[in-house]
């Protein structure tokens, strides 16, 4: 790819041998100045791919400088993730890269400002902080990237960064990396870039081919005892229980640390001090189950993650695309369970559908859901699609006949939904 020898010699100490796809793709057209739309699923080297270009492309540190380059982050540990990714392969050079993100003093921050960074790395709530206090001056800029650009926009962080774009220099260049590309992300590279170049490394499946995924029925009173039992019998090398709220996650973790030595729990009302303890202690092994929300979840990227156990079913299918993208990272091999209640078999059929594969039944004696109204319904539309897809071929003579007339019946009455006021 026509790294110079210093990049060369980063890759060798980090152990980087061979460019996954994503890198081989992206590298050259970033080093080329094209800005490039990719997308693909976590765990698949995209960090590396953007961080690669852009120690390429930077100049000799000076003193006081402002930053050449941008990289903005949805979560806090993500920013820290990639500062040490950049860290990591500017071996050998002189290149000063800073995070910022809330949760910890902006006088430090504001103090390594000043005295220059080439690369900054931040959420784009703190990188706008520092742009108004003028502790932050974008005019230097020559790349712009947006990391996990679907969630940024999952979690309301549009109008801050059109707010930053606007303020960059018009010459820049961008690459926008994501997992999913809805039509947000595409208006966002329609205003934002010069003629992107698109790039989808994702496979035909949304869901990895390298993590087996599994669902279980069973009733809400019974789920945590579901979880133990589950990770008894799994004994993970490291997992991560994904709960939809912050209580649950509390919840969850004081019962289950109880009965399951090395659990932890992590969201976005503990300090960042308390999340950074944390997440030391989760890279570092000392922690192996680790209980989290989906906006803290994303931020997390340790190759050691063997299990994902979707303790709730996620809000939106592309969560569940993310949650799971956790596991089986880098051509890993991993597992995902989640827990369906009998009125979510729904909402499975949905996640289904989203990523074009039908997730395995499994059981553990005891823990039958005592109604299965609802994930009833969704298996009887995988039995129905699977002899669609035998174009009802007759046992007797192979002959295709037609199908079945509909059955005229009473419909089963429609159960009213009201919501609470608030």
């Amino acid at each position: 790819m026509g790294l110079v020898e210093v990049t060369l010699d980063a890759l060798a100490a980090a152990g980087y041998e061979e460019p996954t796809p994503i890198q081989a793709g992206l590298i050259p057209r970033a080093l080329a100045g094209v800005d490039v739309l990719g997308q693909a699923r976590t765990g698949t080297g995209k960090t590396a791919a953007f961080v690669i270009p852009i120690l390429e492309k930077l100049k000799p540190h000076h003193a006081h400088a402002a930053p050449q380059a941008l990289v903005l982050v949805p979560t806090r540990e993500l920013a820290v993730q990639v500062k040490d990714e950049f860290e990591k392969l500017a071996r050998g050079r002189r290149a000063h890269i800073l995070a910022v993100y809330g949760g910890k003093p902006i006088r430090g921050q504001v103090e390594k400002l000043r005295r220059g960074a080439e690369v900054v790395v931040g959420t784009p709530g703190r990188v706008l902080d520092h742009m108004s206090r003028g502790t932050l001056v974008l005019d230097n800029l020559k790349l712009t990237v947006l990391d996990e650009a679907d969630r940024m926009l999952d979690i309301g962080f549009l109008p801050d960064i059109e707010k930053i774009l606007r303020r960059c220099p018009q010459s820049r260049q961008t690459l926008l990396l994501s997992a999913t590309v809805p039509p947000p992300i595409e208006k966002l590279a329609r205003r934002f870039m010069r003629d992107p170049e698109t790039q989808n490394f994702s496979p035909q499946s949304i869901s990895g081919e390298t993590i087996e995924q599994h669902y279980f029925t069973v009733d809400a009173d019974k789920k945590f005892e579901l979880l133990v039992r589950l990770i008894q019998r799994e004994n993970p090398k490291q997992s991560i229980i994904f709960c939809r709220t912050k209580r649950g996650v509390d919840k969850i973790q004081h019962h289950l640390e109880k009965k399951i030595p090395g659990t932890a729990c992590i969201h976005g009302d503990l300090a960042q001090s308390a999340r950074d303890r944390v997440m030391k202690a989760f890279r570092e092994g000392g922690v192996t189950h680790l209980v989290a929300t989906d906006v803290v979840g994303r931020g997390i990227d340790v190759s050691g993650i063997s299990h994902i156990i979707n303790y709730d079913v996620p809000t939106f299918c592309d969560d569940y695309v993310h949650r799971v993208g956790r596991t089986g990272r880098m051509g890993r091999e991993g597992v995902a369970f989640t827990f369906v209640t009998p009125e979510e078999g729904n909402e499975l059929t949905r996640i289904e559908m989203r990523i074009e594969k039908l997730l395995k039944r499994d059981e553990i004696e005891g823990f039958e859901a005592s109604s299965k109204r609802g994930v009833s319904d969704h298996e009887a539309a995988q039995a129905a699609a699977a002899a669609a897809s035998t174009k009802y071929i007759t046992s007797d003579t192979g002959a295709s006949a037609p199908p079945p007339p509909p059955t005229d019946g009473p419909k089963p009455p429609v159960k009213k939904k009201y919501r609470r006021a608030l």
